[in-house]
């Protein structure tokens, strides 16, 4: 049980390290020479910013990114929003 419990908490921790961050355009706008394009990402239907934000940085961590930057976003009931993903030159 120890066992189980230790690799939960321990493959928790790994992806919490290495997830994909969310950065606002103005930060990244000073940035941006640091980084390369390598995707564009969305996600719709979601009931909170905080539901949409977690499956917008899981698809950035499977395209191989470091941050993602959104370039779109509505909540007109649903929460939808469109990314594009940068990884670290």
């Amino acid at each position: 049980m120890k066992k189980i419990i230790s690799g939960l908490i321990l493959s928790t921790l790994t992806f919490s390290v290495f997830a994909a961050e969310l950065m606002p355009k103005n930060e990244f706008e000073k940035v941006k020479d640091q980084y390369v394009k390598v995707g564009s990402i969305s996600t719709s239907g979601k009931t909170s910013t905080a539901e949409a934000k977690d499956v917008l940085s899981k698809k950035a961590d499977e395209k191989g990114g470091d941050i993602y930057v959104l370039t779109s976003g509505d909540t007109n009931k649903k929460v939808h929003g469109t990314a594009d993903v940068y990884k670290k030159k």
